[in-house]
This record gives structure tokens, sequence and C-alpha cells, in this order.
């Protein structure tokens, strides 16, 4: 996929950040004994602003401690990437996009379970949702969630068996039609049935359904995170892209640990923290807000809140009780999700 005028933007953010990163890094030198290379294994569309994050990292990394760092990405569903730790991917840090897959990671011994008390805003830097990518002039009028079960309405994103990226998809459309249906379970399947059955095809990540959204040209909708449609459509002006925000989505947070039992094993902790800790930092906040991420640092969110329209967030633990209620109910093997997939 072409995303060339995405990637000059990190070039433009290394030069325009540069002097204001370093104080970002804590105290103290690197140990001598320190591994000198640390791998990112993240979600599928997160690339470019990891990309840039590394880019000012690591020079401010050198500036403070005086040793050279290598960050590598792994880039794939989320819920790909845990089951590729669990068999073997030695990723010092995830930067996943859905809690349950880092919870499937503690659940097996790789994360601890206070995971979410060891950095701010229970370890979610930065956040997003579901919003529509459409064709020049939105031909098909789509406007909220209840346009995207019409018959004449084809959607595009990824699995949501491979793709944290989709389950937020499915689970906004879930929430949306409990809300509209005022609880009614059954109205609420039929629709996330019907959501299911209006997709022509489901890649294995977010980066995958917008090529073929964009390249492919399938399908009338790309439903993806906000940030990735923004992006997409100012990478492509030439095609005309629109942005749909529906005026209620998911709140889908972006969490963020170390891997307790690769940093342990490297001797990586204080690298893989600092890492993590410089995305909260103003410098870091910035560059997640230059490509399109909502932040949580309250100085940064200003400076940037004219290039986000307002909308009604839904909270997975509001709308659907919990996040284990949801993967007991939704994504555990018979649950709803198997259930609408096989009846398609």
């Amino acid at each position: 996929m072409r995303l060339s005028r995405r990637q000059l933007l990190n070039a433009a953010l290394v030069a325009a950040l540069a002097p204001l990163v370093t104080g970002a890094l804590g105290a103290g030198a690197a140990r001598a004994d320190e591994p000198t290379t640390l791998l990112n294994a993240s979600y599928d569309v997160a690339r470019e602003v990891f990309e840039a994050v590394n880019a000012q990292f690591v020079p401010a990394y050198k500036t403070k401690t005086g040793k050279e760092l290598t960050i590598k990405q792994s880039h794939a569903g989320t819920s790909k990437q845990a089951r590729s730790i669990v068999e073997g991917l030695d990723a010092d840090v995830v930067t996943f996009n859905q809690i349950t897959d880092i919870q499937f990671l503690v659940d097996k011994g790789f994360v601890a379970k206070d995971w979410q008390g060891r950095l701010p805003n229970a370890s979610s830097p930065w956040y997003s949702f579901p919003a529509f990518l459409v064709r020049k002039g939105n031909p098909k009028g789509i406007k909220n969630w209840d346009d995207l079960v019409r018959d004449d309405v084809k959607l595009v994103f990824p699995n949501p068996k491979t793709s944290g990226n989709a389950r937020y998809t499915y689970l906004a459309a879930y929430a949306f039609a409990l809300e509209t249906f005022k609880g009614d379970t059954t109205k609420a399947d039929a629709f996330a049935k019907k959501l299911l059955g209006n997709v022509v095809v489901f890649d294995t990540g977010g980066r995958a359904a917008t090529t073929s959204f964009v390249d492919r040209e399938q399908g009338d909708v790309l439903i993806t995170f906000e940030s990735e449609v923004l992006g997409v459509r100012d990478a492509y002006k030439d095609k005309g892209f629109e942005v749909v925000v529906p005026p209620v989505s998911l709140l889908a947070e972006f969490p963020v640990s170390v891997v307790d039992k690769v940093v342990d094993k490297r001797g990586s902790r204080q690298i893989a923290t600092d890492y993590l800790t410089f995305l909260y930092s103003p410098e870091g906040q910035k560059v997640a807000a230059q490509f399109n991420n909502r932040v949580v640092d309250a100085k940064v969110a200003e400076e940037f809140k004219a290039k986000f329209v307002p909308v009604r967030l839904l909270k997975v633990e509001d709308a659907l009780g919990s996040w284990a209620n949801v993967q007991k109910e939704h994504f555990a093997s018979g649950g709803k999700l198997d259930t609408l997939f096989v009846a398609q």
C-alpha cells in the first residue's frame, strides 16, 4: 500500500519535535548489560505512528544515556500478535488496541496481572473509535450505523477473529443496536448478523482491509479507526475519499504494557518501561495526535482539537457489561460471533 505522503510527515515530525524530546526520558544512565534492541508488537494500522515515535525516542535516549538503541516493529492483528508472543515472539512491549489481547497474555503468564496500574489512564496513552471512509461524494449517503445494514451497502473491515480493530467495529455496531432497540438482544443479534453479511472481504488486519478498499476498490464503506480513515483520506486526496464520523461510536482504548516474561529474560525492563513512558510525554502525545489519534494529555488534546469532530463515545463497560463479559459472550468459542459468522 502506498502511504508515502503519510510517511513524509515522519520527517517533518523529527525536525519539529527533536528539540523537545530529551526531557521526556527518565534520569540515569543505561546499565552496561542492557540489550540494545527493543521489539514493539503492535496493531496493524500503527506502523506510521510508531515509526515517528521511534524517530523521536531513539536519539533522545542516546542523548540521555549515551547508548544506541534499535527499535524493531511487528504489526498484525493484535489477537494474532498475542498468540505469536505465546508461541515464541520475543516482544519486549505490546502496544495493542484491545484489552482482551493483553489479558490473554496475562492468562498465559507473559504479562503481570497489575499491568493496567503501571502507567497512567489504565495504561492507554491515546484512543480512537470506529469511523467510516466512503467514496467521493458519499454516493450511498452513509451517515450512521443503521445505514451499514442496508441491502445496497457493501462493507470492508477486517476479520473480528484476528483483528482487534474489527472487534471494535463489531462491538460498536452491537452497542448501537442495543441502544437503538432498547436492550433487545434478539434484534441486536439480527443487526450484527446483517452487518457481517454485508462485508465483501474479511482481511486479517486493518491495513489489509484499507488496501482492499483503496487499491482494490472493494466495497462502499471502509470501517476502521478514526485515526486510519483520516490518514487515508489525507494520503489519497486525488481519490476524494470522505470521512464519516457517526454520531455515536465505541471508545477504542489502545493499551500498552511491557511483556514481563520477555523483559525479565532479556534484561530489557528499564528500556521497555522508558519507551512506554515516553508515549505519555507531551512529545509522544504530539506525535500520536499528528497521526490523528485522540490523546489523553489535556494540553496536547486542546492544541489538536480542531482536527476532530464531536462524537458521543460509548464504553464497553457501560454498553456491554465488561471486557470479561464481552470475551465470554461474544468472542469465546461458540459465542455470539461464532454463531453469527456461521450463519452467513
